[in-house]
């Protein structure tokens, strides 16, 4: 029997890196889609390589600009955020926001899932153990989901592309207990902004994780 496809977004790091189990354990046939978009540093992208070839799975790196910056993620002259409590990292949203991500992300993700007839698109957005992005909220995937319905011809035809965010209301503890299970090579994961020789521990980013971790009495394979 053919597996139903699915495209994953990968980033590289814990939650899409769980995600991507998480669908290969439903059952799909993975399509793994990486993209390489300006961001401060390319360790990320060698480590979704890693968990995509780990997974056993055909990914693509899909390169493109967003020459207008707008983010301490795309420009190395806007300072990124450190040493912020938890509390100041869940409130408002920080300088480490790309505008429209998602937005952009999930169109290319559509676009190579109508081409190829896949069923679902994963990604791994949270809203529970987040940075406060707008887009990983659950509204937010929903509105996205009228988009496919009302604009693509698989949604006028009223066969669906739906989107799963299995971890989009789970704590980052919870997250990596389910990646524990699944065997997630946690190993390959890359979260820290600075993307240094290892992890600088004091971005948000690293911050979430070492909460993460922590809170599930795992101990980080990045951390010494």
């Amino acid at each position: 029997m053919t597996k139903k496809k699915a495209v994953v977004l990968l980033s590289g790091g814990v939650d899409s890196a769980t995600t991507l189990f998480m669908a290969k354990e439903k059952g799909y046939e993975c399509l793994p889609l990486i993209f390489d978009y300006g961001q401060r540093h390319k360790r990320e992208l060698e480590s979704a390589k890693k968990i995509s070839d780990s997974a056993g799975c055909r990914h693509k790196v899909l390169k493109i600009e967003l020459p207008w910056k707008g983010s301490a993620l795309l420009n190395k002259k806007k300072k990124l955020p450190n040493n912020r409590s938890f509390k100041e990292i869940k409130k408002g949203i920080p300088s480490t926001y790309v505008p429209a991500r998602n937005t952009i992300f999930l169109s290319f993700a559509l676009s190579y899932a109508e081409a190829i007839g896949a069923y679902k698109i994963f990604i791994g957005a949270n809203a529970v153990d987040f940075s406060g992005y707008p887009d990983c909220r659950p509204a937010f995937l929903k509105a996205f989901e009228n988009v496919i319905r009302d604009g693509t011809r698989r949604g006028m035809e009223g066969k669906r592309i739906a989107i799963e965010a299995p971890l989009i209301l789970k704590t980052k503890s919870q997250i990596i207990e389910e990646g524990e299970r699944l065997k997630v090579p946690y190993e390959y994961t890359w979260s820290c902004y600075a993307g240094e020789s290892s992890p600088c521990g004091n971005c948000d980013s690293c911050i979430i994780r070492k909460k993460g971790f922590e809170g599930a009495g795992i101990k980080d394979p990045l951390v010494e």
